[in-house]
């Protein structure tokens, strides 16, 4: 406890010292969150990392929310506390392979979700997180064909809730909510008969089937918060438990595990520790650089997200 403590209060001192701000995932260990200025998910903070006064942001989450802030902070410094910190969407979607698509295909409108590389926002028309995608293929003119990209359980979730047929979907998918099977929340449910299912859209279509309320991280929160329920199964990161606890401490949360790890929780972005923390505030590595077209670019496709309510 005396050396988790030694390195918080380096970590706060440090903070001070670069006129910084700590932003944290919802997926993030709880020690993260628990010293970070805002906790939320992909597009709360983006919006944050718009709309502070400082330096230095240190994105706590995975490296392309970091190049997100990046680029609305072309001028301060970002860094994160492991750069392995990546994600199994973004790798499922090299920006050679979307070229290549838009090249065949120009006349798509090419919607991308936040989880992908700033390379593959700079090629993209529109962004979209998991709690605005539905909003924002709903912006665009139905008789648009659209390419949804990259995972593959939120642009079936997308195109059921549309009805927009002439959407084509990339084959990605998210290394922990695509592997939570639906057997296991068969038999959660039958464990915990009184408990609603909250889902997030990332889950396989038979899962969220049996879900009582889909929704982003922060609305599977916010909903479990404010239902008069008392029992929950959480069909997402296990990580939310920390604000699921917090602001609802009378309540229960079961959580499912997936097939990858018998866990629920996201290996990428668990690399992230106190200490790496305490180093990239150190050391202001490892530092996010992006190319000024890029950054650019990309910065279109982000600015249209954030303006569709």
């Amino acid at each position: 406890m005396l050396a988790t403590s030694t390195i918080v209060e380096e970590i706060l001192d440090l903070k001070k010292e670069r006129r910084a701000v700590l932003l944290a995932h919802h997926y993030q260990d709880t020690e993260i969150q628990e010293i970070a200025d805002v906790v939320g998910d992909s597009l709360e903070l983006s919006r944050k990392a718009h709309d502070f006064d400082g330096d230095v942001i240190a994105f706590c989450g995975v490296w392309f929310m970091a190049e997100t802030a990046k680029v609305l902070n072309p001028n301060r410094i970002v860094v994160v506390p492991d750069k392995d910190a990546s994600c199994s969407l973004v790798e499922s979607c090299p920006v050679e392979q979307v070229r290549a698509y838009k090249k065949l295909h120009p006349d798509h409108v090419v919607v991308s979700y936040i989880n992908t590389s700033v390379d593959v926002k700079a090629e993209s028309d529109i962004l979209c997180t998991s709690s605005n995608a539905v909003a924002i293929v709903n912006s665009i003119p139905a008789d648009q064909p659209v390419l949804f990209l990259p995972d593959i359980n939120l642009g079936n979730y997308v195109k059921k809730q549309t009805g927009r047929e002439n959407m084509k979907i990339w084959q990605g998918a998210c290394i922990v909510h695509a592997t939570f099977p639906a057997r296991r929340l068969t038999k959660a449910r039958m464990e915990h008969p009184e408990a609603l299912v909250v889902a997030h859209p990332e889950c396989p279509p038979d899962v969220l089937a049996m879900a009582d309320y889909i929704g982003s991280t922060s609305a599977l929160i916010k909903y479990c918060v404010n239902s008069g329920a008392g029992e929950f199964i959480v069909m997402t990161e296990s990580g939310v438990s920390h604000s699921l606890l917090k602001f609802a401490p009378e309540k229960k949360f079961y959580f499912v595990k997936n097939e990858n790890c018998n866990c629920s929780e996201c290996p990428y972005m668990r690399l992230n520790t106190l200490e790496k923390l305490r180093d990239c505030l150190r050391d202001l590595r490892p530092r996010v650089e992006i190319a000024p077209d890029i950054m650019r670019r990309a910065l279109v496709p982000i600015e249209r997200m954030l303006a569709v309510k």
